[in-house]
């Protein structure tokens, strides 16, 4: 229980300082950039505070940390020196000055601290119970999180090569990775919480984690990541035939 109590301890501060940031620089959207670093602080400061270095919690935070720091150094290249994101900006019209700061930092800073909580839980569980020696389900988890890595960190940059050249700005990118899933970054990104969920379920047998990659999935399948990406991608030439073809969320070849 102490390892949660601290992990989510670590979880509030952070993210009252992001949510002190945001409001010095008038940018909420700064909250995307820290969502891929707090994971690594809450797993590391955590880790360090229990000293529970085992086989186990080091491989843990050694996948945590690899995907939170590419996460938000691929999404900081992206933001830093831009205006707020749309999705903030909407907020802020629809908030109003009215106890416009108790409104950000709740629905925004707290409910993204809550939300990583949830997911973090693995890690946390790992830290709980610290093991040193490996079984097959770890290796299983480890090796879905290679194959999640892959699919989110390629579709990233076949992404950024597309847009790279000015004729394909506003179109579809139908290539790639692409050609098997709409959306290959989320499936990645699943992926990867299954993984670490996998591994973390095969050192400690604690199953009630599985509320964190249910719920990361859920958010992007549903909520965040796929609904919003469809909507823009409805707008663009060729749509209704790519996503007729085409799978949503997990890859499989093309529909004939």
């Amino acid at each position: 229980m102490e390892v949660y109590l601290v992990g989510a301890g670590v979880i509030l501060i952070y993210f009252f300082l992001l949510f002190l940031i945001a409001q010095k620089i008038d940018d909420n959207s700064i909250v995307d950039i820290g969502w891929g670093a707090g994971f690594v602080l809450t797993t590391l400061i955590t880790l360090l505070v229990f000293g529970a270095f085992s086989v186990s919690t080091v491989i843990i935070a050694l996948l945590v940390s690899i995907w939170g720091v590419r996460l938000a150094y691929h999404i900081g290249k992206r933001n830093i020196g831009k205006p707020e994101d749309p999705r903030y900006v909407e907020m802020r019209k629809k908030w109003g000055k009215d106890h416009y700061y108790l409104k950000a930092y709740f629905n925004v800073f707290f409910a993204q601290g809550f939300f990583m909580f949830v997911v973090v839980s693995p890690a946390l569980a790992a830290i709980a119970s610290p093991q040193n020696q490996l079984g097959i389900v770890a290796f299983l988890g480890i090796a879905v999180w290679i194959v999640g890595f892959l699919f989110e960190a390629v579709g990233d940059y076949q992404l950024k090569q597309f847009l790279s050249v000015k004729e394909n700005r506003g179109t579809l990118m139908t290539t790639g990775l692409r050609k098997y899933t709409r959306h290959p970054n989320y499936f990645g990104e699943s992926m990867m919480r299954w993984g670490i969920f996998i591994v973390s379920f095969g050192t400690t047998g604690n199953f009630l984690t599985v509320i964190s990659p249910v719920t990361i999935t859920y958010l992007l399948v549903f909520v965040s990541g796929v609904p919003l990406l469809e909507k823009s991608h409805r707008r663009k030439e060729g749509y209704e035939e790519y996503a007729r073809k085409t799978n949503t969320f997990i890859p499989w070849f093309p529909k004939k």
